[in-house]
């Protein structure tokens, strides 16, 4: 999946987290159970030791299955004195085993070198918290849009405000409920800023993240600051995968394109992405307040003839909904 390098060194940290703190915690109650109960500690000691003189009867050669026999009855009865200890003393064998987060793995994320379950649920979460950091709105759902800021007024020959937002609404929830690495792109524009696209593109978002893919959100200002940093500075310890994560994720969610710092350099990076993502058949969504006309001036023709002709254009409508909501309008 398309996680961003960050996200995978997070999981990483949190699992080495889990799997010390499991440890540690076992070693702090074996530790007091040997205070408790010092003969405790020598039965273990010498139920290490029986194990270490089974192998060197197996190298030695002689008589060997003898020597096992011997050791295997010492072991056992060493077992059973160790048993007796921790019921005596009012622990039992989990108290002094580490207790893993996730059993299958013992915390470390694999098993049997494939990612274990427990690995791909704590990138799916930490992405989502991450997606919730970044974006300029707390995350939000399709259960809380509300239809009621925009106009039901007729408009001439067309859809009121209300209805043709209830048709985007509609066409998201859908591509939200059926979201796949085979789903289309979208093109939403333009409406006055605050207008349902951010809010629409993150329930998205949300959505895909449940189902276990790999997305990315940002601003076109954002991931713009990011290209030129990396332009001059490739080294790991500066980053560097931002046009990696921007070409391979599964969903990526491009906001405000035309609100950045224009470059011929960052121009030709965002028609790269674009470009790539569609030979890939990855989907993309890109959100602008721009007009085509004023997107073929900013960027290209060429640029404008991507969207056109591989993206599903969806035209919002209605006017600032962050005032309305703020003065509490309908």
């Amino acid at each position: 999946m398309g996680y961003s390098r960050q996200v995978y060194i997070e999981a990483e940290n949190e699992l080495n987290r889990r799997h010390s703190e499991a440890v540690s915690r076992a070693q702090r109650r074996l530790d007091a159970f040997y205070a408790a109960c010092p003969e405790a500690e020598d039965v273990r000691r010498r139920i290490a030791s029986t194990a270490s003189q089974a192998a060197k009867a197996v190298l030695r050669g002689s008589d060997v299955r003898a020597s096992l026999e011997s050791l295997k009855a010492e072991n056992l009865s060493l077992q059973r004195r160790f048993a007796e200890l921790l019921a005596e003393n009012g622990f039992t064998r989990a108290d002094i085993e580490p207790q893993y987060a996730c059993p299958k793995c013992e915390d470390t994320g694999y098993v049997d070198g494939r990612m274990c379950s427990c690995h791909r649920a704590l990138l799916r979460q930490i992405a989502y918290e991450s997606l919730n950091r970044i974006s300029p709105l707390t995350l939000s759902t399709f259960e809380d849009f509300s239809l009621d800021y925009y106009s039901d007024e007729p408009v001439a020959g067309r859809r009121s405000d209300r209805e043709q937002m209830r048709y985007i609404f509609n066409y998201c929830k859908r591509y939200a409920d059926n979201f796949s690495e085979k789903s289309g792109n979208l093109f939403f524009q333009p409406a006055r800023p605050a207008s349902a696209k951010t809010h629409l593109s993150l329930a998205i978002a949300a959505a895909a993240i449940d189902k276990g893919y790999g997305v990315v959100y940002g601003t076109a200002q954002n991931f713009a600051i990011s290209l030129e940093r990396e332009r001059f500075a490739r080294s790991e310890e500066n980053g560097g995968d931002t046009l990696d994560l921007l070409n391979t994720c599964d969903l990526l969610i491009l906001d405000d394109l035309g609100m950045e710092i224009s470059s011929s350099y960052i121009t030709a990076m965002l028609y790269s992405v674009i470009d790539t993502r569609i030979m890939l058949a990855k989907p993309t969504i890109i959100s602008t307040n721009l007009s085509m006309q004023e997107l073929e001036k900013r960027y290209n023709e060429r640029f404008v003839s991507r969207v056109l002709g591989f993206y599903d254009r969806m035209p919002f409508r209605g006017k600032d909904i962050r005032a309305k909501r703020k003065f509490g309008r309908h």
